[in-house]
């Protein structure tokens, strides 16, 4: 989304949830952040649409998004934001907090595989 046209709550809540990552949220992005995933740039906390995303490689038009057990209650309103998404040409790859926290490494190569760079 061009710079401009992102509403300023947004970007100001996009702002703040760069500032309080969940820790599954900080370790992804310590392994995906500054071209470290086989040279793919990656973003956190981005504003698409109404929504904000995890994590974006625009490249791609990848969204990875990280789900803590409140999602769990609330399977529909994560479907509609993905029917969102997709509608507006991303691809949205969902992982829960304890696979990212204990199998990072699978996580990743999921990644890679989805953008066939496994």
């Amino acid at each position: 989304m061009p710079h401009g046209k992102v509403p300023p709550h947004l970007r100001r809540n996009a702002r703040r949830m760069r500032s309080a990552m969940t820790e599954a949220e900080l370790k992804l992005w310590n392994e995906v952040r500054a071209h470290r995933l086989m040279g793919l740039s990656f973003r956190r906390q981005v504003p698409i649409g109404r929504y904000i995303v995890d994590f974006a490689c625009p490249e791609h038009r990848l969204v990875v998004e990280i789900d803590g057990s409140q999602h769990a209650a609330d399977q529909a309103h994560d479907l509609a934001r993905t029917a969102y998404l997709e509608a507006q040409g991303w691809q949205v790859v969902r992982f829960w907090n304890e696979d990212v926290l204990k199998d990072l490494d699978n996580v990743c190569t999921h990644i890679l595989r989805v953008i066939g760079r496994a």
